[in-house]
């Protein structure tokens, strides 16, 4: 009866979401004090009822319940517990679950934040996020059930893929979702404020942190996506430019946009009118991304669903929402008023300047993901857009926001009066010139592109410290300094550093990242670096669902051995699947990459042996940028009392 509690439970949360969104939006339309004061009720109601929803699969996963479909489609006896949990979301109806979970958290978190505010603007937005949750909930119930039952009941389940046999696998999705389902936040918002015609400084000041704690979120879900990538595919890359990769790539160029521009209008009053764009349109390529994944429109690792029935239901509902919520923004637009007016040569204007780089970037990202699928979709031939197109379009956009975050940040508000601080930025520009220049002169290898990359890190990086010393030397108290330091200011320095650190990862890998295939038996070395990897030999070794057939290559420095790295190929019992694991060391300045290849008869082996020196720094770069974000979110000073705020 637990598989059938959990049923039930969908059906009274879509009842739940549809009351919330008539209550919601009905109450603040009509003045309803009895409704609107009635929809949080239902927030809760929703919130509890999807827990048991998902709490119920869960028990099915993890008693491998086969009587199940799902659980007999995607679980095995012999998978090791930690799996049969994630293989709850290791599928299409499971992951539609588990966003849907994080969306009932998210308007739970949204109704006891404003516990205070103004009661109709409470309303309508719990009542946009109710309607979301409807659409959602419909989808689950109507054509992704993950309930639904198997008969004749199987003896043993097929097995989870072996590629999300993987510990990436417990982090990844639930984090990557808290931040894809996290800006349906500001889109309630900004609908909410569009419904009534206000979008103030109140609002942009409400829609911040939210953003910043999405925008936190989804980068530490991309980079630990692209980190499950590198080392699970055995390719060695961190990127490629995927559609599905794509796919949560643009609502992040997009928050990032939407976060500095709604920091001007909280500040200045300015962006109005294109902070509330951007809060539609984030929110909107979220929805495109679950278009994309779980439509059957491609071939991925990544994509879910192969069902053009459950992907004109998606592209249904993403033209109601998107299209209302345009039309909306296209009625209010000339009664919101585009805010305060500022010059080219200021802060505000190098701000949008960035927000408009970061909207054309995604927009080449859109056209290079969706045109291939739309010749396709027209029968009028395959197209691949790969890694050229994207690094000649989108890479030099980058630079440019990059080059305007040095002076941004120190203009003065809204006409940069007086003299500029050229001689400090010429300093800075020195400095990242000649620290440039003088690694592509000591390290071998490098491209005018590579120094272009490091000049711009370094140039970041001095620009960050120029602006501490410049802050640092204001007449403070302790007490702001500690609390500024701890804040925003804290945290976009720390975001901006990381960005620099990310860049110098991407520059070094790309420019001196050494990959060779090699056809090795035991005994027979091969230098990697300033090491050297001995191969002794195979030796088979049984898992727990799978049977291995394991390599041992001491790795010598200086004649020492350091370590031994492990390679495998597994051969998983379940569905004949053969994958490979590969071996890495890891350092702050380079890894060494060993992935296992089939036997070459007479005892050899063919490796693939990769070095990447600072690859760990383009992870490291996005783990700062994401803390930097919720140091922000969580400066007091960033948002105002609920009541006011909303």
């Amino acid at each position: 009866m637990i598989v059938e509690l959990g049923h039930l439970a969908i059906s009274v949360a879509l009842a739940a979401s549809v009351a919330l969104a008539v209550l919601g939006l009905g109450g603040a339309a009509r003045h309803d004090a009895a409704w609107m004061r009635f929809a949080p009720r239902l927030v809760v109601v929703q919130a509890a009822t999807v827990t048991l929803a998902f709490a119920a699969l869960t028990w099915a996963f993890v008693h491998t319940d086969f009587s199940v479909a799902l659980v007999a489609g995607y679980a095995h006896s012999a998978l090791p517990l930690v799996y049969r949990y994630t293989a709850v979301w290791g599928n299409h109806e499971g992951s539609m679950l588990l966003w849907v979970w994080v969306l009932a958290g998210w308007t739970l978190a949204v109704a006891w934040r404003t516990r205070g505010a103004s009661l109709v603007q409470r309303a309508r937005v719990l009542g946009v996020m109710g309607l979301i949750g409807m659409g959602f909930l419909a989808f689950l119930l109507f054509t992704s059930n993950p309930f639904l039952r198997a008969w004749p009941v199987p003896a043993d389940g097929q097995g989870m893929n072996p590629l999300l046999q993987d510990p990436g696998m417990v982090w990844h999705p639930p984090l990557l979702y808290m931040g894809y389902v996290g800006l349906v936040v500001a889109f309630a918002y900004t609908v909410a404020g569009l419904l009534q015609g206000e979008l103030g400084s109140a609002w942009a000041r409400a829609i911040r942190p939210w953003t910043l704690v999405a925008w936190a979120f989804l980068t530490v879900g991309i980079a630990l996506g692209s980190f499950w990538a590198y080392y699970e595919l055995g390719w060695g890359g961190w990127w490629f430019w995927d559609p599905v990769e794509n796919a949560s790539f643009m609502p992040w160029l997009v928050a990032t946009a939407l976060l500095h521009s709604a920091a001007m209008a909280d500040a200045r009053g300015s962006f109005r009118l294109w902070t509330a764009l951007l809060a539609l349109l984030g929110f909107a390529l979220a929805l495109l991304g679950t278009f994309i994944v779980r439509s059957g429109v491609l071939s991925s690792v990544h994509a879910f669903a192969s069902d053009p029935g459950r992907g004109l239901f998606i592209l249904v509902f993403l033209a109601l929402v998107v299209g209302g919520a345009l039309a909306l923004y296209a009625w209010r637009a000339p009664t919101v008023g585009v805010g305060a007016s500022f010059q080219g040569w200021s802060r505000e204007g190098l701000l949008f300047g960035q927000t408009l780089l970061l909207m054309v970037a995604a927009a080449s990202v859109l056209l290079g993901t969706l045109y291939p699928m739309l010749l396709d979709a027209m029968g009028l031939g395959k197209l691949s857009v790969g890694p050229p197109y994207f690094e000649a379009v989108f890479v030099p956009l980058m630079l440019l926001v990059m080059l305007l975050m040095v002076p941004g940040p120190v203009l003065a508000w809204r006409r940069a009066a007086g003299r500029a601080p050229w001689r400090a930025w010429m300093v800075v520009a020195g400095l990242a010139v000649g620290a440039a220049t003088a690694v592509v002169w000591w390290v071998p290898g490098a491209s005018w592109a590579t120094w272009g990359g490091l000049a711009l890190a370094a140039w970041l990086t001095f620009g960050v410290a120029q602006h501490m010393v410049q802050w640092w030397r204001q007449r403070l108290p302790a007490s702001a300094r500690w609390r500024a330091l701890r804040g925003a200011k804290g945290g976009m320095w720390l975001a901006h550093l990381g960005v620099a650190v990310f860049a110098l990862g991407v520059a070094s890998v790309s420019t001196w990242g050494h990959e060779q295939d090699v056809r090795l038996r035991p005994g027979q070395v091969i230098a990697v670096g300033n090491v050297e990897l001995r191969f002794d030999g195979i030796t088979m070794a049984p898992g727990p669902n799978y049977f291995a057939v394991r390599a041992r290559l001491p790795m010598q420095q200086h004649g020492q051995t350091v370590t031994t790295l492990e390679p495998e190929r597994r051969l998983y019992l379940a569905n004949g699947q053969t994958m490979t694991e590969v071996a890495i060391d890891r350092s702050l300045w380079r890894d060494v990459y060993v992935a296992l290849g089939e036997s070459l008869g007479n005892d050899a082996f063919a490796f693939r042996v990769h070095h990447k020196p600072l690859v760990n720094w383009i992870w490291l770069g996005c783990l700062m940028m994401a803390l930097g974000g919720l140091m922000a979110a969580f400066d007091r000073r960033a948002a105002l009392p609920p009541a006011q705020a909303a």
